[in-house]
């Protein structure tokens, strides 16, 4: 069953962060709005504080100025979450604490901050709209991702609305993971969809996600029949001992094929940048020194790619 993160009557979202000056997740420059909650769990995710369909305390330890100058986080946590460690450094206890935000609030260092925040529609759009130069000089606009923004659909539809009624471009970027309705109502709104396909074979996807990928490739297909002329790129990332042999990648593209063509396909390559983000949730990553896949691998990888050439036919 989707777990998907209940939607108050008016138009709010749960956002852990707004980055401007993306050049990579859509046409020209864009805002890259990026909404908290996701049904997977991959083991690769760079974005692990974006799986949690609420707010949650972040610990940079090496930001912490210490107990002993700095306590001010120990007087307000109530549920008793906070304690000393052996170098006078804050220790959290993550099963206690409740994500109220207090420690947050009062930390001079900001080594305790809160990830995300509730924002309407029309604040997303005032951020996004401080950059409204560069999306009429490049093409760019607003592209929305997550965790998975389909997560939260009833915002998305609607921030996806209000960008077109202002002259915003809009794209999305999804896992697939999500109920056919969500992703019905809100494809149209989307002048670019990025479409996340990790393997073909659902045991496979589970190991490493936490979930089968039956619903994911269910969706694609009736993505691209029932909106064959809204641009998709799928997109798989390449991860050493998931999903990096060739026969995996042509296994993607024949699904590409059978389901009606796509208008790119792209491969990126592993990186571990997000490892530090799961310490400050107090998480071990389990792909810790796992290498990048070398560069005549993933030529060979993007040579079988190349097989995906544009968009079917709407005709």
């Amino acid at each position: 069953m989707i777990d998907e993160t209940p939607q108050p009557e008016q138009a709010l979202g749960l956002i852990f962060n707004i980055q401007k000056f993306s050049l990579h997740d859509g046409s020209g420059i864009r805002t890259l709005v990026f909404l908290k909650g996701c049904p997977l769990a991959c083991q690769w995710c760079s974005n692990p504080e974006s799986q949690g369909v609420a707010a949650e305390l972040i610990y940079a330890r090496a930001q912490c100025i210490g107990l002993g100058e700095c306590d001010r986080c120990l007087a307000v946590c109530d549920p008793g979450a906070i304690g000393r460690g052996s170098d006078e450094k804050v220790e959290i206890d993550r099963r206690a604490c409740d994500s109220c935000g207090r420690c947050a609030t009062v930390c001079p260092s900001k080594a305790l901050e809160m990830s995300g925040k509730l924002m309407s529609v029309d604040d997303v759009i005032r951020e996004v709209e401080e950059d409204g130069t560069f999306y009429a000089r490049s093409g760019g606009g607003l592209s929305v991702s997550g965790g998975e923004p389909l997560s939260q659909p009833k915002f998305v539809k609607s921030l996806l609305i209000t960008a077109h009624q202002r002259g915003l471009s809009t794209a999305i970027e999804t896992s697939g993971l999500c109920s056919w309705k969500s992703l019905e109502e809100i494809a149209p709104h989307a002048d670019q969809i990025f479409y996340d396909i990790k393997c073909t074979d659902p045991e496979r996807h589970r190991a490493a996600t936490g979930v089968s990928n039956e619903l994911i490739i269910e969706n694609f297909t009736k993505l691209r029949n029932r909106f064959p002329a809204v641009p998709v790129t799928v997109r798989t990332a390449v991860i050493p001992g998931v999903n990096d042999d060739e026969e995996d990648i042509r296994m993607i593209v024949n699904l590409i094929h059978e389901a009606g063509g796509a208008s790119d396909y792209e491969l990126l390559p592993y990186h571990g940048f997000g490892e530090p983000k799961y310490h400050k949730l107090g998480r071990s990553y389990v792909l810790a020194n796992t290498e990048p896949p070398c560069e005549t691998k993933m030529a060979a990888l993007m040579k079988i790619a190349t097989q995906v050439n544009g968009r079917r036919d709407p005709s």
